[in-house]
């Protein structure tokens, strides 16, 4: 009798052990929620427009204040980074991608990708941030600055025109033919070439407007600037000029040209001035975003969209050296329209500066 009970008590003892192995394995494990290590982890897709100084710079700093932030709360944030480099179609296989690996959230880098992921993310509960988009009520994506109203919200790198066109008069008050530079494709361009135009219309100062979508089209339009003898040429914060100037910025150098631009990246890479918002507290204000979201709770639908002061302006020692031009002496003229003057000098990467 007792050989039966104590058979019975291991064959129950047995039987729990059993059922709460199989609950174990068979217990879905939640990888947005926890680690390896226990701690809180989020999947988040980013995905980049194209490969430029500007957006890669956006890219690093939200990447390297999102690890600080891991650092800092105890939670691991696990990034899938992709590049469509302006094709449409790579974009969208990227976002499906971000979808299929149940991303937490996403990160769409300037206008064309913020409108993809808001498209494809539509009925779900996944919420994107965007990063450097211009006009975020011109494109559709948010309701107004202060209540986005959908679930995307994010920053964005409006661009003061007049502020840079006035630059341009203050460095040369008698300037009477002003090149505009840009792709017709850009969102990002249309607000800012518009109120240019409207600028020099007041003004009574003539422009022409000169396009391309391919660095081989900008450099074509490039090329009838230098003959059509413009005096200064302006572009906005546009995408596939930002590409192009690698390719652009000696032609128009050498033709004593100066190209007015709207980021810090363009004089980088050999435009002789970038007016606009620092793009790497940008990313990292990017990143701030994705945390109060996945970490405390914030409704993308109230969070207000991030705009910045626009007041530095960053010339490019090079290229005023070629141009003729006195960067003490500009610094100087500047400086009562500008929050701040810099110089730079012409690299790739702002990680070329650092080396």
């Amino acid at each position: 009798m007792k050989k039966n009970i104590l058979s019975r008590v291991l064959t129950l003892a047995l039987a729990a052990l059993l059922a709460l192995s199989l609950f174990a394995c068979g217990k879905k494990s939640d990888d947005n929620s926890t680690g390896s290590s226990g701690a809180a982890s989020y999947k988040v897709g980013i995905c980049s427009y194209a490969d430029d100084a500007s957006l890669n710079q956006i890219v690093d700093n939200i990447e390297t204040r999102l690890k600080a932030i891991g650092q800092e709360k105890g939670v691991t944030f696990e990034i899938s980074y992709d590049n469509c480099n302006t094709d449409s179609a790579v974009l969208n296989q990227i976002i499906a991608n971000f979808m299929a690996d149940k991303v937490d959230l996403m990160i769409g880098v300037a206008t064309p990708v913020a409108v993809a992921m808001q498209a494809a993310t539509e009925g779900t509960d996944i919420p994107v941030v965007f990063a450097a988009v211009s006009d975020p009520v011109g494109a559709g994506l948010v309701e107004s600055l202060e209540a986005p109203g959908a679930n995307i919200t994010g920053t964005s790198d409006y661009l003061d025109t007049d502020a840079i066109l006035d630059l341009i008069f203050a460095a040369n008050p008698d300037a009477k033919s002003i090149a505009l530079l840009y792709d017709l494709g850009q969102d990002s361009s249309a607000a800012p070439i518009k109120n240019a135009k409207a600028y020099l219309d007041k003004r009574g100062v003539s422009y022409k407007e000169y396009n391309g979508t391919t660095t081989d089209e900008i450099s074509l339009a490039v090329s009838s600037i230098v003959a059509d003898k413009a005096d200064a040429v302006f572009t906005p914060t546009d995408n596939t000029v930002m590409t192009a100037e690698l390719a652009i910025y000696e032609a128009l150098a050498k033709a004593g040209i100066p190209h007015y631009t709207g980021a810090d990246s363009f004089a980088l890479n050999g435009a002789f001035l970038g007016y606009g918002v620092d793009y790497a507290n940008l990313g990292a204000e990017t990143a701030n975003t994705v945390s109060g979201i996945l970490l405390d709770g914030s409704k993308p639908s109230a969070t207000p969209v991030l705009t910045f002061d626009n007041g530095t302006a960053t010339i490019n020692t090079d290229i005023c050296r070629e141009l003729g031009l006195n960067y003490d002496e500009l610094a100087k003229t500047f400086a009562p329209l500008c929050t701040k003057v810099q110089s730079i000098v012409t690299a790739e990467s702002f990680d070329d500066l650092n080396e």
